[in-house]
């Protein structure tokens, strides 16, 4: 077959012959001019050979000409509109970090996310809440002698616990910080009570004594000294000062000296005990300041969980006895995995600590269920988060004490930061600090101006603090690789402690804070239109788990305009959100009909999101169903959006129905009408022309994941063998198609290219082994190979090592078919 016989419509290709031998003389790199330059693209046929100037003849070249130059245009990215033809979108970034968005919910389903009503739990003598709704403001008073028994008893010493004792001893004062839920309470009493022990006060029932909030530290210097409602000799004295009012100072250096000067007076002791943060930093610096080590958490749930036990069963040691055998029982639920899925948290915090030893030690007795005790552990998230953000704008809203005046609105910022930064690391988390901050700061703003619309907000250029941020997010940060301009860079990536927080924390934000939703909606939009694929496409998978939360808000306000906005960065952000919505069996059915509906009657840019969401497999009732879908938009308005729906087509070629596909693009190739066949066409080049990490949701470790720089067309022969020969038979076809050919050729040569690395390693030619010899079938094809691998050879830019061409060209030509390297050496 000979591209005089090509016809122009893919229908009327005469079905491929096997068999064939090359002729003498064939073979890259051989003494002879190349064999095949006949039928190299573009040569004239038998029609238009001798110079014919026929007008009909000129005519209809010019056609083939124009529908070569749109067919072209079809095969470049649709995303490309707004970055320019020179600065194609960075698909396989995008890929990436929806993956990683996705990850983070993982599992939890935001659905599940009904606050668990197991609030508290009573262990011995103890009764400990997590409920943030029941907990009220700390009353000042002498601390009751059962709980520093109890906590004699208990508690268990973190590690740099007798450094902070004798900065106590010696100074009389500590300013004690640490993140809220840390422990650092606890510790703080533990501290008091030991050094009041043997102390002036050591007789006194009320030697530890709790300091009201609002006191502050210059009412307490003058009661240690002996003034009104002061105490007696030796009292230690814990004081949590309340949160400042915006723009309220702390105490400064002087005011903590005139403090230990009393204390030291009067034989006593106090400790401040303070938040990490840009406020408490100039008294942590300070001589009395230490940072209060986390609480031994794992040790707390053991030793709680022996005593719940032995509660029941006496304090038996016996190797067979009960207590051993419901202690080895514990042992192996603590390690069981869909525990540890349920509590969903990296390390565990004192409350948090007791409340799970105890549904563990309910569960053991009897007196708990699984499904409740799953429950439970679920619903320590869940409390977190709903502390994170209970009353946090009260400060605001209230007047200061005695005043009348109207309440004082300035540093809303630095009061919203921590919620804002929390909020942006559930919706980007695994992104670099960097974004997270900076999304971060554009919350705040969001948060301040909607907080107080008619004062426009300060922003508080150098009050970051990116410890304090990770301690009070229960965030860690780690080296990883972060997506620039397409390449992966070291970076310093930031995550929760803990893979239930991001769901527990967007729950709670959109079912218990409505007015928090517009400004969060605004903020949405504008991670929409950041160019990094790492922020946009996390935000798009979070916005698809927010309107999960609540379809008809989330479809109105985010889905729904960004689907119909003008740029596809906007289009392709709703797009993922709604796939992201549809991966939940409860919402499939309505994602499912506004797909359907936007591929049928919507608009150009609604269609342009509905194919966008179709290729990802979940927006449609089945296979035939999805690629129907895709036709529709692809074949309408003479082919206007093939590009977009092509794209779509090749990225179902990684799912397991492949060969569905596959026979539905040989349907259109075949199909009377020429937009199916330009469908086709498209599809199979942009096959070739696609990275598998372009379009591959897999992680790294399944068969086309562990070829993430393959082009897609050698990566699915290689790792689908059942399925080259189809893979092959629609390339051919758009080799010997004239429309399709000539970027047909371009995608050949650069799969070619890609055989081997710069350094001459093989790359895909595990890949290309299996193509190649099914693509070359007939004499005809191999004479047009030769003359590809000899352009190449000769290319003055980018020349082919002939090794590497006459390598290639034994993975296409079976031996048998093929001269000697002595004869194709000599000519």
């Amino acid at each position: 077959m000979t591209d005089e016989a090509v016809a122009d419509r893919p229908a009327d290709v005469p079905p491929r012959r096997g068999g064939g031998r090359a002729e003498e003389g064939s073979g890259p790199g051989g003494g002879r001019g190349p064999a095949g330059a006949a039928d190299a693209p573009g040569a004239g046929g038998s029609e238009d050979s001798g110079g014919s100037a026929d007008d009909e003849a000129a005519e209809r070249e010019k056609e083939r000409e124009r529908a070569a130059d749109r067919f072209k245009d079809l095969t470049r990215d649709p995303l490309a509109q707004e970055e320019g033809e020179e600065e194609p979108t960075d698909l396989a970034a995008a890929t990436r970090a929806r993956r990683s968005g996705q990850s983070l919910f993982s599992g939890r389903d935001l659905t599940s996310f009904d606050r668990s009503h197991i609030g508290h739990a009573h262990i011995g003598d103890l009764n400990i809440s997590l409920d943030a709704r029941r907990s009220g403001p700390l009353r000042g008073g002498p601390v009751p002698r059962e709980e520093l028994r109890r906590l004699r008893r208990t508690h268990i010493e973190p590690e740099g616990y007798v450094r902070l004792r004798r900065a106590l001893a010696a100074r009389r004062l500590l300013v004690l910080g640490g993140a809220p839920g840390t422990g650092r309470t606890c510790t703080a009493l533990a501290l008091l009570e030991e050094v009041t022990r043997d102390g002036e006060g050591a007789g006194d029932a009320e030697r530890v004594r709790r300091v009201a909030p609002e006191e502050g530290v210059g009412e307490l210097a003058r009661e240690v000294a002996g003034g009104e409602g002061g105490h007696r000799r030796g009292t230690g004295y814990l004081l949590k000062p309340a949160p400042g009012r915006p723009g309220e100072l702390p105490p400064d250096g002087m005011d903590l000296d005139q403090l230990a000067s009393a204390l030291a007076e009067q034989g006593s002791y106090a400790v401040l005990v303070v938040s990490v943060g840009s406020a408490a930093n100039p008294l942590l610096a300070g001589r009395y300041g230490q940072l209060c080590p986390p609480a031994p958490t794992r040790e707390l749930v053991d030793v709680r969980l022996r005593e719940r036990l032995e509660e029941e069963h006496g304090d038996q040691d016996g190797a067979g006895g009960p207590l051993a055998g419901l202690l080895e029982r514990a042992a192996r639920l603590r390690a069981d995995p869909e525990v540890t899925e349920a509590v969903g948290l990296d390390d565990l915090r004192p409350a948090e600590a007791e409340l799970f030893a105890s549904l563990l030690a309910g569960h053991l007795l009897g007196t708990l269920g699984r499904e409740e005790l799953l429950a439970g552990c679920r619903g320590l998230a869940a409390v977190q988060a709903y502390a994170w953000f209970a009353g946090v704008d009260r400060a605001l809203a209230a007047p200061p004490p005695g005043d009348d005046r109207t309440p004082v609105r300035s540093g809303t910022a630095a009061l919203f930061h921590p919620v804002a930064f929390r909020i942006a690391l559930a919706v980007l988390g695994g992104a670099s600090y960097s974004a997270v901050s900076a999304a971060a700061h554009l919350l705040t703003w969001e948060l301040s101006v909607q907080s107080d619309p008619d004062s426009t907000p300060a922003r508080p250029l150098f009050c970051d603090d990116p410890e304090a941020d990770l301690a009070l997010s229960r965030a860690r940060s780690a080296t990883g690789a972060v997506d620039v301009a397409g390449v992966e860079v070291a970076g310093r990536l930031v995550f929760y402690r803990g893979g239930a927080l991001p769901a527990a924390v967007l729950a709670e934000l959109w079912d218990r804070h409505f007015p928090v939703r517009a400004p969060v909606v605004r903020w949405l939009r504008l991670l929409a239109d950041d160019p990094r694929p790492q922020v946009s496409m996390r935000a798009a998978v979070a916005a698809g788990e927010l309107s999960v939360r609540d379809f008809e808000h989330g479809y109105a306000e985010l889905v729904r305009p960004l689907a119909d906005a003008p740029t596809p960065r906007r289009r392709m952000f709703a797009a993922a959100a709604l796939d992201q919505a549809a991966g939940h069996a409860s919402h499939r059915k309505a994602v499912r009909k506004v797909v359907d509906d936007w591929s049928r009657f919507g608009t150009p840019s609604l269609r342009w999101t509905a194919a966008m969401a179709l290729g990802y497999g979940r927006s449609a009732d089945s296979m035939d169903d999805t690629l129907d879908a895709l036709a529709r938009i692809g074949i309408r308005d003479d082919g206007k959006q093939a590009a977009v729906a092509s794209q779509n087509v090749v990225r179902l070629l990684t799912l397991p129905e492949s060969a569905a596909v596959l026979r539905r693009l040989a349907e259109w190739t075949a199909h009377r009408a020429e937009e199916y066949q330009d469908l086709a066409l498209v599809t199979i080049v942009r096959l070739a022309l696609t990275d598998v990490d372009e379009v591959l949701d897999d992680e790294p470790g399944t068969p086309l994941g562990d070829r993430g720089d393959w082009p897609l067309l050698v990566a699915l022969a290689a790792t689908r063998p059942e399925l080259t020969g189809r893979l092959a038979d629609l390339f051919w076809t758009a080799l010997n198609t004239t429309r399709s050919r000539d970027v047909a050729f371009d995608a050949l040569e650069t799969l070619l290219r890609s055989a081997f690395r710069k350094d001459g390693r093989p790359w895909t030619r595990e890949g290309l082994a299996a193509l190649l010899p099914a693509l070359v079938a007939e004499e005809h094809d191999r004479r047009r190979l030769d003359w590809l691998l000899r352009r190449m050879i000769r290319d003055q830019d980018r020349p082919l090592p002939e090794e590497q061409a006459r390598a290639l060209w034994r993975l296409a030509v079976p031996a048998g078919q093929r001269r000697s390297d002595e004869e194709e050496n000599h000519g």
